[in-house]
């Protein structure tokens, strides 16, 4: 093959390739694998959800829609954002249906940013988050958690990072990976940083209707949506990937000041067209009566949290009682092991699969997230292979 120029952009040549992905090529490679690694549901989407898209389908749903979403889906995400966080969106002007949270943050980067232009983000965190800031040309700004403040954001933190260049701040609570989430004086606090600094902040909740309380019972979701001072600084980002076990669908939405969300719009309108045209009747179908279905999952997670924070504490990996999404963040240092090297091996010689917490930032390094999204059968396997793991260690 002739010599010929290096067609490929230097910005996405600088990227890494996803820890996540990386790690779970050697997991498809083996057999009898327990896995405690992918961030999805085990449960099957509620029938009477994916009912709705063989309706749609039967009906002859198989066309384009308007590029914001229908209006029957828009109309029950505003329905829904203001039932549960007393937020009002005009669905006509304010929300966009998007493929999955994931190309509702692509588009809202590049609709914001010019080169240069910084975003703060927390880590550790959702391991797309500094990659596609910088697809966009902007400057990724970690802003450091950590295990003693719960993996809560603290504005001190934040007020350390901030810059003149800086113009928007991405948030996810409940995290992906810790677990956390913010209180009501959390989320208060950050909004009057957002607001003393104008930026634009970015609340990806989409897991959260996945928060837990005590003996069993919910937890409230504190919700960037609810602070009304925030309406023209905010973007909130959410789908129904998490909450309502609908990964395939890839469906999401972005909630916002009415530029913004048509800036989107456009980027979405030639890159996209549209979100699935059966996805959105599904989505539809649970906004408006999927409550039950949400309940029933996350009672169920819950109950698997507690055995499995109760069983790594009790095999001595410090790990702390998270309070949303369905991942926990054990601490492995006192193995004497890097994150990816106790991965790697419980791996190849316990069979069990977990990802490195330095996957998910620098600040991950010495933790490792193991997800319960699975049968309780797993979780009980894997604990055993586990504990058997950390004792060889001694």
């Amino acid at each position: 093959m002739k010599n010929r120029r290096n067609f490929i952009a230097k910005n996405v040549a600088a990227l890494p390739k996803s820890g996540i992905r990386k790690f779970f090529d050697i997991v498809a490679q083996r057999k009898d694998v327990v896995s405690l690694g992918v961030g999805e549901p085990d449960f099957d989407t509620p029938w009477h959800i994916s009912r709705a898209a063989v309706t749609c389908l039967e009906e002859g749903g198989t066309h384009y829609t308007s590029n914001l979403g229908t209006p029957a889906l828009r109309q029950a995400i505003a329905g829904y954002v203001k039932r549960r966080f007393g937020a009002k969106y005009d669905w006509k002007s304010q929300i966009l249906a998007t493929v999955g949270v994931s190309e509702a943050i692509d588009l809202v980067f590049r609709a914001i940013l010019e080169p240069g232009d910084e975003v703060l983000y927390h880590e550790p965190c959702f391991v797309s988050y500094a990659p596609t800031v910088k697809l966009a040309h902007g400057v990724p700004v970690a802003v450091e958690t950590h295990a003693k403040d719960a993996f809560r954001l603290t504005v001190k933190a934040l007020e350390a990072k901030v810059t003149p260049r800086t113009k928007a701040l991405l948030l996810n609570f409940p995290c992906n990976p810790t677990g956390a989430t913010l209180t009501r004086a959390d989320r208060d606090a950050i909004a009057r940083f957002v607001l003393k600094h104008d930026l634009l902040l970015l609340a990806d909740e989409v897991y959260g209707e996945l928060v837990y309380g005590t003996k069993g019972k919910p937890g409230e979701l504190v919700s960037f949506a609810s602070v009304p001072e925030l309406k023209d600084n905010l973007v909130l980002l959410n789908g129904f990937s998490k909450s309502w076990a609908m990964t395939g669908y890839r469906l999401g939405y972005a909630c916002g000041p009415k530029d913004v969300i048509d800036m989107m719009m456009k980027i979405h309108q030639y890159g996209i067209m549209s979100a699935p045209t059966l996805s959105q009747a599904a989505g539809v179908q649970a906004m408006l009566h999927g409550d039950d279905d949400v309940a029933r999952m996350r009672e169920e997670y819950h109950r698997r949290r507690d055995f499995l924070v109760a069983q790594l504490n009790g095999m001595g990996l410090k790990t702390l009682l998270p309070k949303g999404a369905f991942y926990v963040f054990p601490d492995i240092r006192s193995t004497g092991l890097s994150s990816e090297e106790f991965c790697l091996r419980l791996l190849e010689e316990y069979g069990v699969a977990c990802v490195p917490g330095s996957a998910f930032g620098p600040s991950g390094e010495g933790y490792v997230r193991l997800s319960y999204a699975t049968s309780m059968v797993k979780i009980g396997m894997a604990c055993d292979r586990i504990a058997a793991f950390v004792k060889s260690l001694k």
